[in-house]
């Protein structure tokens, strides 16, 4: 008999990043246990290699705890960095000429070397160059094939290889370096369920990532840059899910226009039926403390209250002394505020129109059936995960329970709002699939003798794409004590 697992009892989802403080298996149990439901692995740092163990150490959670577990491979994406000084440091004053060029020599106050040739061939003139996450800001004045000559508004220190922005202008490079490239197929073959492309800048930089994807994961994208944000329905319709990279994108915009920015893109992936993950410095300031400022408090509930489906640590449980500590925290954070009974207004201010679809219809009609009758929660029947993904758009009050028999869907489901994915055997009759349900709430501890449970699923069974049931059941109580059978 399968070891009865219940679900997580908040909806959102927490995502925690590994890294130096969490990448053993002990310290990714623990993190489980504290909250975390899915795992990010940057490919930013360390080599392909010292990835495998982790990988390997996430997947054994399904072993210990009979729960598919969700993995998101981060690429790094283009790096633009200035070259290297003679001195290994300058001041730059603001007011003063400070040119960027082509040529190979150490820098002084005056110049540095700018290794890129695609941003000589895109900068306009009164473009801005933001250095060093922003610290310094730049202004061209001229530029030419071979120099870019800009006065320093805001100025200060500069050494070598500091990392460089260029928001006001869209540049001729692709989202996927040849280490972006290694890194993807190195995911693919590791079958991660999630992959994160970063630089995104227009549509047509998801095509090559899909296409080297094959299938075989899911292609996030990372609203970093104000390009993006220009493009954004565009964008939110090419890929499979999107996270709110909001520390380049306060790098690159001014930070007040982040939190409108946050919203905006979180209505948009909602509303389109992309899950959406809010990411960077939620509570930046457990990595060296125990407990969180008031402020990252309630920024990360308003990410709750706006229906995110996914809530990100990064450095907090990467790098941090308190990786643990971080992650109980979000999960209380999400918790108390799942509890105010204000939330479901506010999850739902949101406007969402379904699609005229079948699946999409049955969708909404399955949370409000069960809003109606009372029921505890809603069991779908999937092949795809589409099913799954149409009903968390709709965000019900009550869990979603998915029976899915690939793993591979099990897993992506992982980063969805409400959902509880179970991996199991298909059903291949409606009296099968109604007696499934029954035992399944049952085993998983969603529901007991007396509750309703709403489930939906397709006919005939087993053909993706084709949700056209839905059924009220009744839970007798007594369904797990007369089957004899060994479920899966």
């Amino acid at each position: 008999m399968t070891k009865a697992i219940s679900p997580r009892s908040r909806k959102v989802r927490v995502l925690a990043t590994l890294g130096p403080a969490s990448n053993t298996p002990e310290m990714i149990a623990k993190l489980f246990e504290a909250g975390a439901d899915a795992f990010r692995v940057n490919m930013s740092h360390g080599d392909q290699q010292s990835k495998v163990a982790v990988i390997e150490a996430i997947r054994g959670l399904e072993r210990q705890y009979g729960r598919p577990t969700t993995i998101l491979a981060d690429l790094q994406g283009p790096k633009l960095r200035v070259g290297r000084f003679a001195e290994g440091r300058v001041m730059l004053e603001t007011g003063q000429r400070f040119t960027l060029d082509r040529s190979s020599e150490p820098g002084d106050a005056t110049r540095v070397e700018l290794p890129h040739q695609e941003i000589f061939a895109a900068i306009a003139r009164d473009a801005r160059l933001l250095l060093d996450d922003g610290k310094l800001v730049l202004r061209v004045l001229d530029h030419d094939d071979e120099k870019i000559v800009t006065e320093v508004v805001v100025g200060g220190a500069l050494s070598n290889s500091k990392g460089l922005n260029v928001p006001d202008v869209v540049l001729p490079m692709a989202a996927l370096t040849p280490k972006d490239i290694s890194d993807l197929h190195f995911a693919v073959e590791q079958r991660v369920d999630w992959i994160a492309l970063s630089f995104v800048q227009r549509p047509e930089d998801l095509a090559e990532a899909r296409k080297l994807i094959q299938g075989k994961a899911a292609l996030l994208a990372k609203i970093e840059k104000p390009s993006a944000v220009a493009r954004l329905e565009e964008i939110v319709e090419q890929c499979d899910g999107v996270m709110v990279a909001r520390g380049d994108l306060g790098v690159e915009l001014p930070p007040q226009s982040v939190p409108p920015l946050q919203k905006r893109i979180v209505e948009t992936a909602r509303r389109l039926g992309r899950p959406v993950v809010v990411a960077t410095q939620m509570l930046e300031s457990m990595i060296t403390s125990p407990s969180p400022t008031r402020a990252e408090v309630s920024d990360v509930a308003t990410a709750v209250y706006d229906g995110a489906d996914a809530i990100m640590l990064s450095a907090e449980s990467a790098a941090g002394s308190w990786p643990v500590e971080s992650v109980t925290m979000m999960n209380d954070i999400a918790h108390a505020v799942e509890r105010d009974p204000a939330h479901g207004d506010r999850v739902h201010f949101t406007v969402l129109r379904p699609d005229p679809t079948t699946a999409d219809a049955l969708a909404e009609a399955a949370k409000n059936i069960a809003a109606t009758v009372d029921a505890k929660a809603i069991l779908c029947f999937t092949k795809s995960g589409s099913t799954a993904r149409r009903i968390a758009r709709e965000r019900p009050a009550v869990p979603i329970m998915v029976l899915t028999p690939q793993i591979d869907t099990a897993r992506r489901l992982g980063l969805l709002w409400g959902v509880h994915a179970v991996h199991t055997r298909d059903v291949a009759s409606f009296e099968e699939m109604v007696a499934k349900a029954k035992r399944m709430v049952l085993r998983h501890n969603i529901a007991k003798a007396g509750d309703r449970v709403v489930v939906c699923a397709g006919v005939p069974f087993g053909t993706p794409g084709s949700t056209n049931v839905l059924h009220v059941v009744q839970i007798v109580g007594d369904e797990l004590k007369n089957y004899k059978g060994f479920e899966a």
